[in-house]
């Protein structure tokens, strides 16, 4: 039974990894500040199995620790760990973001022995590319500028440092992640109350993925002796407004009240201005190499998720 380790182990994508490895009988350590294991009530509630394998260790990886012995330990690792970007970008909480994901994944490498694990699957984002209008971005395009580039740029250069220890790195580059929690839970609360509509003129890409297709990428990845970086969004390109339409539609709200850019930026600072970049990414590397996502478009991906809440 392979042993994987996930940092950032309580956020949304953590716990949606975990279940679904807990689901496929793996035995999985979650990893992050929280105090409490995320699944300890489920536990509690659940005759069955499914959280039998988990253990939680809770713990601050921006410090070294006693919680880095269980690094070498694991067969594949999982760092997702970082403070949520979708909050007030004050001076010190950029700093929190930044110190978040690159300290960790410093700590992370520096527990590793020579080829254990076996591989270290790093997240990172798309906002590595800066706002890139119209271009078309696959996997070798370069980084671009601004706060959040500067960020997964820095963390995709940490994580590559597990290269010379003989640990198989991936890269992954998500784009925005639709679930039942996450960025989509922020946005539909205007929509429900008559309120909702496109940031800006609406015009810029944007990058999604249906967690469900994330978790596939994962074992995609997990599952074979690839290496670098992957775009980790659907390949069914969209603009935000078009995006807007689609989640008004499945919410049967209208998408008609467009939040100014000088009022984003107003009232949200660097993170609004983040949020209007453009993104036309592309999950080149996956496709070529044979990787099939279940939703290729964002209406069939939203239908999905408010199906089953």
């Amino acid at each position: 039974m392979k042993k994987i380790l996930i940092t950032g182990g309580s956020g949304f994508v953590g716990k949606y990894l975990a279940k679904q490895f807990l689901s496929d009988n793996f035995f999985v350590t979650g990893l992050g500040t929280s105090l409490h294991n995320p699944f300890e009530q489920q536990t509690a509630q659940q005759s069955g199995q499914q959280f039998e394998n988990f253990k939680w260790i809770s713990a601050d990886t921006q410090k070294q620790g006693t919680w880095q012995e269980h690094v070498s330990t694991a067969d594949v690792v999982i760092n997702l760990a970082g403070r949520n970007i979708f909050k007030p970008w004050t001076k010190k909480y950029k700093q929190a973001i930044y110190d978040s994901r690159i300290l960790t994944t410093k700590h992370l490498v520096a527990a590793m022995e020579k080829g254990k694990p076996a591989k270290l699957l790093n997240a990172s984002a798309v906002g590595y590319y800066g706002d890139c209008g119209e271009t078309m971005l696959s996997e070798t395009d370069l980084a671009g500028s601004g706060f959040l580039a500067m960020v997964c740029r820095d963390w995709e250069d940490q994580a590559l440092e597990a290269v010379n220890k003989e640990v198989r790195v991936c890269v992954m580059r998500f784009g925005v992640v639709l679930g039942n929690e996450g960025a989509l839970s922020l946005m539909t609360p205007a929509f429900k109350y008559f309120a909702g509509g496109p940031l800006g003129n609406g015009r810029q890409w944007f990058p999604w993925i249906h967690i469900h297709d994330l978790y596939e990428g994962v074992r995609f990845l997990m599952d074979s002796d690839l290496g670098g970086i992957f775009n980790f969004a659907g390949p069914g390109l969209v603009r935000q407004k078009e995006f807007a339409k689609g989640l008004g539609r499945i919410l049967n709200r209208p998408a008609i009240m467009p939040a100014p850019a000088f009022m984003v930026k107003l009232l949200m600072g660097d993170l609004g201005a983040s949020l209007l970049q453009s993104q036309k990414a592309f999950p080149q590397r996956l496709t070529e190499l044979g990787f099939k996502f279940e939703f290729k478009n964002p209406g069939d991906a939203l239908a999905d998720i408010f199906k089953k809440q």
